[in-house]
């Protein structure tokens, strides 16, 4: 009982915070309203030109593999709510290397009573780009009853976890990639390659070459972030056990990344100044 009151008090204490910063990070933008709408259009426009590519291309052809329009479609819009929360809280795990180990920010962050990973989320998130999370629930309906897709109860309740799971592949990957700063006190300038790789996540594995998709899949997960938990989604069970795997690779994926975190805190010096 000791234990779990514990663990309730630092739940709430965690949530109290990040409400917190999300409370100030909004007021600070307000100050700056035209701004704040003017990034969340443009976050809007990017995904509607992604859209819009995939549009053109079905102009021109039926079907994809198999695949038809619609399903790409349903295959985009999951996709884009992981990415979304990533966009939303995780972004900024690109700058760990550079500016929270090689110009010492982190040295700030270790003086304070609160888990460092957590802190440095909460304080460089950007929580309008969230807007791209019920941009993809539209574009699943849309294509759903496109397709005559007929829903069941068990499919929101699924969508949660298989959505928990790839964000936490999001999570784990940039995580890991974070925390190798710390070995090489500098940006070793993989996250901008595997970023453009995550993009391949929202499109049918099976128009890939059997190394790609053996990448995307074991290497660096991403086909869990759309693919495979989409299609099961889309009631296609031919890559059933893929998609439930979602949350496992998710939670194993994070797991591991922290691990390495952690390792990687204890490693740090500081810059010396």
């Amino acid at each position: 009982m000791k234990f779990m009151g514990g663990l309730q008090r630092s739940v709430s204490r965690h949530l109290y915070i990040f409400f917190y910063y999300t409370a100030q990070y909004i007021k600070t933008k307000m100050a700056y309203r035209a701004d704040f709408f003017i990034y969340v259009f443009s976050d809007l426009l990017l995904q509607s030109v992604n859209l819009i590519f995939i549009l053109v291309v079905f102009t021109k052809v039926p079907a994809i593999k198999g695949w038809t329009r619609d399903q790409v479609l349903f295959i985009y819009g999951f996709f884009l709510i992981p990415f979304a929360v990533y966009s939303g809280f995780l972004n900024h795990l690109f700058d760990v290397p550079e500016k929270y180990v090689l110009e010492g920010e982190l040295d700030r962050i270790l003086v304070r009573p609160l888990n460092a990973w957590y802190q440095v989320v909460v304080e460089t998130m950007n929580p309008e780009l969230l807007v791209g999370a019920p941009a993809g629930v539209a574009i699943m309906i849309y294509s759903g009853r496109a397709m005559g897709l007929v829903w069941t109860w068990w499919d929101i309740p699924l969508a949660i976890v298989l959505i928990f799971g790839a964000t936490m592949i999001y999570a784990g990957v940039y995580t890991f990639l974070a925390s190798l700063g710390f070995w090489t006190e500098g940006n070793i300038g993989l996250m901008p390659m595997v970023y453009n790789l995550s993009n391949y996540g929202r499109y049918p594995m099976t128009v890939y070459r059997g190394p790609v998709r053996f990448i995307l899949t074991w290497v660096l997960p991403f086909a869990f972030v759309g693919f495979y938990p989409s299609t099961l989604l889309m009631h296609r069970y031919d890559f059933a056990w893929y998609a439930l795997l979602t949350p496992v690779i998710g939670i194993i994926s994070f797991t591991i990344a922290y691990r390495v975190w952690v390792a990687g805190i204890r490693r740090y010096r500081g810059t010396g100044s």
